[in-house]
């Protein structure tokens, strides 16, 4: 059931991130700390966080990629067009991979971990169930900073 729902998500984030230019996707709104570059570089990472991460398992985008879009981040510049290109494809190959990965990777070393959002995440199915509803916090990010960008 996660996937059903992470799938089209990722699809619309990438829909809303592929129809800017790089220039508009670096460009952080007046009243904003971010952008639409950050908002998809972050759910690439904080998905391999929840999933990888508290598994115990490298997240494939590596420490460096996770570290500039994790929590707590903020765009400290324009990201280069190679970066974006690579967030644009890690956006749906990441979730194809994670999905294989399931199936033949070791997941059950979970370290518990509470969200800021006071939701307890014990297990891999907690981790993608609520992977989805930040996946559909930061669309909706993404939604406002487009109209605030027209």
């Amino acid at each position: 059931m996660a996937f059903d729902l992470l799938h089209p998500t990722r699809k619309n984030i990438h829909k809303l991130y592929a129809a800017h230019s790089s220039e508009l996707r670096n460009l952080i709104p007046e009243g904003l700390n971010n952008n639409l570059v950050w908002n998809a570089g972050h759910v690439v990472a904080t998905m391999e966080l929840l999933t990888y991460g508290l598994a115990g398992l490298k997240t494939p985008s590596g420490k460096e990629f996770i570290d500039r879009y994790r929590k707590g981040s903020k765009p400290e510049g324009p990201v280069s067009a190679e970066e974006q290109a690579y967030i644009a494809d890690r956006l749906l190959s990441g979730v194809t991979q994670l999905e294989a990965d399931l199936k033949s990777l070791d997941f059950s070393n979970f370290r518990e971990y509470t969200t800021s959002y006071g939701v307890t995440l014990s297990n891999i199915d907690d981790a993608l169930a609520f992977n989805n509803l930040h996946e559909a916090m930061h669309l909706g990010t993404m939604l406002a900073i487009w109209n605030l960008l027209k």
